[in-house]
């Protein structure tokens, strides 16, 4: 494979965006993504294409809820590595100040009645790992999550006949 060819094909198991941070920019985000896994091999129908959006909607409903600055967008990146495994998805917003809690430290849901604050709670229990870092190259931070496939999951980098 050429570099030019290991470039696209590195493309094109990516899904990366800039959405505004709003609700509306949420509900986008997480309709996209849904759509792109599909297409790129893990059918709606499936545990880890609902897995995978519940992420990226807790996710990005964090980023607009935690992150949002005025006038700034939060960016989503999903990606599933050649391995055909994982797939990762990257959140970050414009507020480095409202970084969530350490993965190690992260409490866990209490019944105090509260309407939020356990976006994170799922994110930790469907992802095999999480974390959060300084947003590369602009104010802010990343959070980010990494789901492994089941073994009944088709690669992320197959193509249904359909899509072709």
């Amino acid at each position: 494979m050429t570099t030019d060819q290991e470039a696209g094909a590195h493309l094109d198991r990516t899904f990366a965006m800039g959405f505004t941070s709003t609700p509306r920019g949420a509900r986008l985000a997480r309709r996209l993504t849904a759509l792109r896994r599909d297409a790129r091999g893990i059918p709606y129908d499936t545990d880890d294409h609902h897995e995978i959006v519940l992420i990226v909607a807790e996710s990005t409903a964090d980023a607009v809820v935690h992150g949002h600055a005025p006038g700034r967008d939060f960016h989503l990146r999903v990606h599933a590595p050649a391995d055909g495994r994982t797939v990762r998805v990257e959140v970050s917003d414009a507020r480095a100040e409202r970084a969530p809690r350490s993965p190690a430290v992260a409490p866990e849901a209490t019944g105090t009645g509260r309407r939020g604050g356990r976006g994170l709670l799922l994110v930790s229990r469907l992802a095999a790992r999480w974390d959060r870092h300084p947003r590369p190259g602009a104010p802010g931070k990343t959070v980010w999550a990494q789901y492994t496939l089941s073994d009944r999951a088709a690669p992320s980098g197959s193509v249904p006949p359909c899509v072709r």
